[in-house]
C-alpha cells in the first residue's frame, strides 16, 4: 500500500530528475542521485512535518546529497604534494588542471567571470556557489526578477566569451 509521502514523491519524480540532471550534467549520475534521494526521503518519512513545504523538503534533501557526494569525491581525489618545489600543490587528480590545456581553460573561465561588472559577477558567482535566487536577492537588496535576469545574462555572456571551448 502506497503512503501519502510515496504518492507525493512519485508526483515530483520528473521535476527531481530534471534538478538532478542540472546538478550532475550526467544522465546516469542524475538517476543515481534521484534514487539516493528517494531512499533518503522514504527512510526519513517520519521526520517530515505536515506544515512544511514537501517539494522544498525533498529538493533540499537532493541538493544536500549532491553536495555531500561532491565533497566526498573532492576529499578522496585530493593528493598531497610531496615534490620538493610543491609543483602539484594539492590539486585534485581529475581536476584537468594537470594538463596545460586544463589550467589554461580554468584560468580563462575565471578571468572571463572576473571581467564582468559587479552587478553581473556577484550574483552569478553566488549562484554558482550554490545560493538560491531568493538568497541572492535578499543579500543584494534586489528584486528576484533582477537577480534571475542578471544571472541569465552573465551565463549568456560567459558562453559567448568561451564559445571556442564548445567546439573542442
Amino acid at each position: 500500500m502506497e503512503t501519502k509521502i510515496q504518492t507525493r514523491l512519485l508526483a515530483l519524480q520528473g521535476n527531481l530528475l530534471n534538478f538532478a540532471y542540472m546538478l550532475t550534467s550526467n544522465r546516469d549520475d542524475a538517476y543515481d542521485l534521484l534514487q539516493d534521494t528517494f531512499v533518503k526521503v522514504l527512510d526519513n518519512e517520519d521526520k517530515y512535518a505536515e506544515n512544511v513545504n514537501f517539494k522544498g523538503w525533498v529538493f533540499t534533501i537532493m541538493r544536500n546529497i549532491f553536495i555531500n557526494n561532491y565533497r566526498h569525491q573532492v576529499r578522496s581525489a585530493t593528493i598531497i604534494d610531496q615534490t620538493e618545489d610543491l609543483y602539484h600543490l594539492n590539486t585534485a587528480k581529475e581536476s584537468g588542471i594537470d594538463s596545460v590545456e586544463g589550467a589554461y581553460a580554468a584560468g580563462e573561465i575565471t578571468a572571463a567571470i572576473n571581467s564582468f561588472p559587479d552587478e553581473y559577477r556577484v550574483p552569478f558567482s553566488m549562484h554558482v556557489a550554490g545560493f538560491k535566487y531568493s538568497e541572492i536577492a535578499e543579500q543584494m537588496g534586489l528584486p528576484l526578477g533582477t537577480v534571475k535576469s542578471r544571472i541569465f545574462f552573465a551565463r549568456q555572456k560567459l558562453q559567448a566569451m568561451l564559445a571556442d571551448y564548445r567546439d573542442r
